[in-house]
């Protein structure tokens, strides 16, 4: 038995990296700060607010028009998040908020998971009549195109 344990190494192969505890969890803006444009950036203190400003405007519009099309059918929470995403990479607050995030939405995709099939189906049944609730509503308030085919159950 001394021989084979004499002939195994506790290292890691060549190719393999081990991660170092205090790197795999690093922060997301910590790991864009480190960055080397990200620090050139940095040094230039007039560019590094243009750029915070620019970054927080341009996450704060995307974070945005995913609120407002969250009922929509399509993408709307996948954009706030990519929002969040992009203000993580320069903001504290941000980082927070897209943890609390992930967090609750891996809860609640975990907790419907568990359910019956039953209780799946009925909030899908909800989340499509709530969706089409909203259309109709939408297409009400603004008009429905005149593309839009009589027979297309929708209030006119």
């Amino acid at each position: 038995m001394a021989s084979s344990a004499a002939g195994q190494s506790s290292a890691p192969a060549s190719g393999a990296r081990r991660a170092h505890p205090e790197h795999s969890h690093r922060r997301l803006r910590e790991r864009v700060a480190a960055t080397h444009w990200r620090q050139r950036l940095a040094a230039r203190r007039p560019l590094d607010h243009g750029y915070r400003l620019v970054v927080g405007a341009l996450g704060g519009l995307v974070v945005a028009f995913g609120l407002v099309t969250i009922p929509l059918p399509g993408p709307g929470w996948l954009t706030v998040i990519a929002g969040l995403f992009l203000l993580a990479t320069e903001f504290t607050w941000a980082e927070r908020l897209l943890d609390f995030t992930r967090r609750h939405v891996r809860a609640w995709t975990d907790w419907l998971g568990r359910q019956r099939v039953w209780v799946r189906a009925a909030v899908a049944l909800a989340t499509a009549v709530f969706v089409y609730g909203v259309l109709v509503v939408v297409l009400h308030v603004m008009g429905v195109p005149d593309w839009v085919p009589g027979w297309v159950p929708l209030w006119r």
